[in-house]
């Protein structure tokens, strides 16, 4: 900030309001989102915590980014913050991971031999940061690409106590894609066991009763208007309710929690309100002989098993979304050909590397059918490269010595030398990533307006049902519509709480 001020000052222009605070930025992965309301009430905790100046939660690709004084907060509070909100968080990344490598180390065995290989590379040009983990046996380096690399740094750790330890380069898991399966398959098995419960439910309660005479053995009586029929349907909604709508609980209590009410909160109330009242009219035909209520308990089940499979449908959709992001980093090759060059300029040897080993300025060999790996120079050769999945463009382009060449593209029939000006996320491939990445992150107009409607739909829904019961209550007691409009066995307020609760369902 403080070159940026000077730099700004040298051109002649004042600066005003200059910050001497440092901001920092985070990337996290949020588990249990579960609608709009969920990453809106999660914003606004975030936002709340001390030292926290902005943040972003996106619902489609289940990420956070959070701006923050390191001063202040740390990525650590961030995460417990997230996690008191009811969500689970994972860290993705902190700070600036342009210029960051994680290592792999072997050979170490104890704190010393940390400490001692810290303050090697320390010492190494280009190198700004160094944190180390024995417990996983990593080191997470900082660098400036103008002076180092990643395989600069593999070697200086290599030149330690002669070749006593060894380094490679660490590439994390790809958590999420192993998160989101494990998601579908959970809401799938969900899905699966309602439906057990819910479909014999649903042709006890709709099928059969249509169909006499096959139909009327539901009908017979247990003990005064207790029948077989509502026995049935009581003892195959519970489980539904209780052990596959659990999530529904869990939701709710967090988002209670935050003062905010979420879809959760809807389908919780919801089918709490249809299966104690059924309940109720299951308990009162138990001790009537003459009570003919309606009972709601396949509503309850039916409505939770509705709400799994359009979860299930949203995570594979999700899926779909992540899948085109990873195909589009796949584009970049996985190894390339390195140019070993003596003090005079002369190629000595060719060695195959990881392309996430390129360092800038290294001279690059690309044969006739192989994927350019990063961005750069042609320094010689002449070739046609199609450059079609970055430009549209299907006609291959000519190259020749000075021309620019991307990362991603196919060399069509020449050799070409590549001098490499972009490595890592610099290149043009990654911040296309990048920018679709934070694109999905970003709302659009029309979504944040949504989402304030969102914060308000719950309660609502709520005051619209309550409502209605006084609607029906007030004009019952009253005596403004007839009595026989009342079923057999039932009051006023048990007519008007059934409209009540078929609304808020």
């Amino acid at each position: 900030p403080k070159l940026i001020k000077e730099t700004i000052e040298d051109a002649g222009f004042p600066v005003k309001e200059f910050s001497e605070q440092q901001i920092a930025v985070c990337r996290l992965r949020i588990k249990g989102m579960a609608c709009t309301s969920c990453s809106e009430s999660l914003e606004r905790a975030l936002k709340f915590l001390d030292g926290v100046k902005k943040a972003v939660v996106g619902l489609a690709l289940e990420e956070a980014k959070v701006h923050f004084d390191p001063n202040i907060t740390d990525s650590d509070r961030i995460i417990e913050a997230i996690e008191d909100a009811g969500f689970g968080a994972d860290l993705i990344s902190s700070g600036n991971e342009a210029n960051k490598v994680h290592l792999k180390l072997e050979g170490v065995s104890s704190v010393e031999d940390m400490n001692t290989i810290k303050s090697y590379l320390e010492s190494a040009i280009g190198v700004n940061h160094v944190e180390m983990d024995l417990e996983e046996k990593r080191a997470t380096v900082n660098y400036d690409p103008d002076f180092t690399g990643p395989r600069s740094i593999i070697e200086a750790v290599q030149e330690v106590a002669h070749g006593s330890y060894k380094a490679s380069l660490y590439i994390p898991p790809r958590q999420r894609e192993t998160e989101q399966h494990h998601e579908i398959n959970n809401y799938r098995n969900q899905f699966l066991l309602s439906c057990l419960f819910s479909v014999p439910l649903f042709i006890f309660s709709m099928v059969l009763p249509m169909l006499p005479p096959f139909g009327d053995w539901l009908e017979y009586k247990i003990y005064n208007m207790f029948t077989v029929g509502l026995l049935l349907r009581w003892v195959l909604c519970t489980p539904v309710q209780f052990i596959v709508g659990r999530r529904f609980y869990k939701g709710s209590y967090h988002a209670l929690r935050l003062k905010s009410a979420n879809m959760d909160v809807l389908v919780a109330m919801g089918t709490n309100a249809a299966y104690f009242y059924s309940v109720y009219v299951a308990i009162k035909s138990l001790s009537s002989d003459t009570f003919k209520g309606q009972d709601f308990f396949e509503t309850s089940a039916m409505l939770i098993s509705f709400i799994l499979l359009g979860k299930y449908l949203e995570v594979l959709a999700k899926g779909k979304t992540s899948d085109a992001l990873a195909k589009l980093t796949d584009l970049a090759p996985d190894s390339a050909c390195l140019l070993i060059l003596d003090d005079d300029g002369n190629v000595v040897s060719e060695v195959a590397i990881s392309t996430q080993l390129i360092q800038r300025n290294d001279i690059i060999k690309i044969i006739p059918g192989e994927k350019v790996p990063v961005d750069g120079i042609v320094i010689d050769g002449q070739s046609y490269v199609n450059e079609s999945m970055i430009t549209g463009e299907a006609q291959p382009i000519a190259k020749k010595p000075g021309d620019k060449v991307i990362g991603g593209t196919m060399n069509e029939n020449g050799c070409l030398l590549v001098k490499a000006t972009h490595v890592g996320s610099e290149t043009a491939l990654s911040q296309i990533v990048q920018l679709v990445e934070a694109a999905q992150l970003a709302r659009a107009p029309i979504q944040k307006i949504a989402d304030r409607i969102s914060r308000f739909f719950v309660p609502a829904i709520v005051l619209t049902a309550f409502i209605t019961w006084l609607g029906w209550l007030i004009p019952g007691v009253i005596g403004i519509y007839p009595k026989h409009w009342i079923p057999k066995g039932m009051d006023k307020f048990e007519l008007a709480l059934q409209f009540g609760i078929s609304v808020l369902v």
